[in-house]
């Protein structure tokens, strides 16, 4: 009846449950699908070349196990249901260890668990406090704290590099560490440093982060962030950087992924920003209404997965008017922020289609219109406060200046809708710029800031 984990070709590793004792090496179990195996005893670090170890797999209680091809040994998992990331850390950052190079640097293998665990809190956090690297178990706040300390006694700048593949945690990790310098580095008297600190996360995450088919928080830019101390090696301010903000993802998401979580964070909030017009109820007939909600807008469809489980997009969005609130982002700024947002999704429902000629008997043209009663067009008019006639002309139209003359040339559909959507690609980045410089702005610090600890997040493709 125990629980284990065993070698699969596809899923890598495969739950399974214990059917009969291990008889001459062998140990029959049960997969999740129903399914019987026979899955072989594992290798240990002491045997010897295809020989098979004689110890009891279920000594000291243990009976699961994990099996790796770093040195084929047994690694004894104390979870009953499935192994606890600390455990695996443990082993993989002890096989480091053991290598003939040894361990260049402080590294550490972290393993998403895909899951919330009680192993982040202030007291885990006071824990790793004081301790050298490797007396407790690996951990992010073990790194944190290896670099908290070298920036005390060597007075030398740190770097924390985070890396990994989509879905890795990088994100998770960061803003652990992050968690960590503001609770251990936080001034005697409370003050609102270390809070805004903490408060760039959920904004951040709200404009830079999408479900993706590996992970449902995936950031889709990279971040450069240094956190500035004091003499007593108190957190005074903090600043970041941000590169490669994926553009595309505001106009086509891919089968089951979403656009950025600010999108339906604020579709989810349609009736506390009525005056956006994403969730009025159009009346058709007595029988028949339609909403804008977000499966209406084509910026926000296309993946068909409009929803995450567990995670209320309301609830985030609260949790995103707060943040905004403590970084200082004004009452109308905010305001403006969502109408420039709500603005994008307008645009993409401007419908474009081929023109109608002029001239007499001719079957169709090579330009392109928008409908005089495009309802979406209006809308992106009022939000960003443009004349919608303008608008309609310049949407599919292009001026092409050259040496002596200006054209005006009419542009195809599809040209059209390239530059609409180039044009909402353009727009969200300018938007994402300026809150990151709105945000570097909110924790600028007064003093002159002594030494820095570095944070970057990396995509490993």
């Amino acid at each position: 009846g125990a629980r284990v984990w065993i070698q699969h070709s596809l899923k890598v590793w495969e739950g399974a449950e214990v059917v009969e004792d291990y008889k001459e090496k062998i140990l029959k179990v049960a997969t999740e699908d129903g399914k019987l195996a026979n899955a072989l005893f594992v290798l240990s670090s002491t045997a010897k070349d295809g020989e098979i170890e004689e110890k009891d797999p279920y000594e000291n209680g243990s009976r699961n196990f994990l099996y790796t091809e770093i040195k084929k040994r047994r690694m004894p998992i104390k979870s009953t249901d499935k192994p606890h990331s600390s455990e695996i850390q443990e082993f993989i950052f002890s096989e480091m260890h053991s290598q003939e190079d040894g361990l260049k640097g402080i590294v550490l293998v972290a393993i998403n668990p895909y899951d919330e665990l009680p192993i982040y809190g202030a007291d885990t956090i006071w824990a790793y406090r004081g301790q050298a690297m490797g007396d407790l178990e690996p951990h992010i706040f073990a790194v944190a704290e290896e670099a908290y300390t070298k920036l005390e006694r060597e007075q030398q700048d740190q770097a924390i590099i985070v890396s990994g593949e989509s879905g890795a945690g990088k994100t998770v990790s960061a803003k652990y560490a992050m968690r960590y310098f503001a609770t251990v580095g936080g001034a005697s008297t409370e003050t609102q440093v270390e809070k805004k600190v903490l408060a760039s996360s959920p904004i951040m995450e709200a404009i830079g982060n999408a479900k993706t088919t590996r992970n449902d928080n995936s950031s889709r830019f990279g971040k450069f962030i240094e956190i500035h101390f004091d003499k007593q090696y108190h957190i005074q301010g903090a600043s970041m950087r941000t590169y490669l903000l994926e553009k595309s993802r505001v106009v086509f998401q891919a089968p089951d992924e979403r656009n950025y979580h600010i999108f339906y964070q604020m579709c989810a909030a349609r009736d506390q920003l009525k005056d956006l017009h994403l969730g009025e109820l159009t009346y058709i007939n007595i029988l028949t209404t339609i909403s804008d909600h977000q499966d209406k807008f084509h910026y926000l469809n296309q993946g068909e997965s409009s929803d995450i489980d567990d995670v209320s997009d309301m609830k985030t969005f609260q949790e995103t008017l707060e943040a905004l609130t403590l970084l200082g982002f004004s009452a109308r700024e905010q305001v403006d922020i969502f109408r420039i947002m709500a603005a994008i999704l307008h645009l993409g429902n401007v419908k474009i289609v081929e023109a109608t000629s002029d001239k007499a008997g001719s079957g169709d043209s090579d330009g392109s219109a928008i409908a005089g009663e495009d309802r979406h067009l209006a809308i992106l008019a009022e939000l960003l406060e443009l004349d919608i006639q303008e608008m309609r002309s310049w949407l599919c139209h292009r001026k092409i200046v050259s040496m002596k003359e200006v054209f005006f040339k009419a542009m195809t559909v599809r040209e059209a809708i390239g530059a609409r959507d180039a044009l909402a690609k353009h727009i969200y980045a300018e938007l994402f710029n300026w809150i990151v410089v709105v945000i570097n702005k909110a924790l600028e610090n007064t003093g002159t800031s002594q030494r820095f600890i570095e944070c970057s997040g990396h995509l490993r493709f």
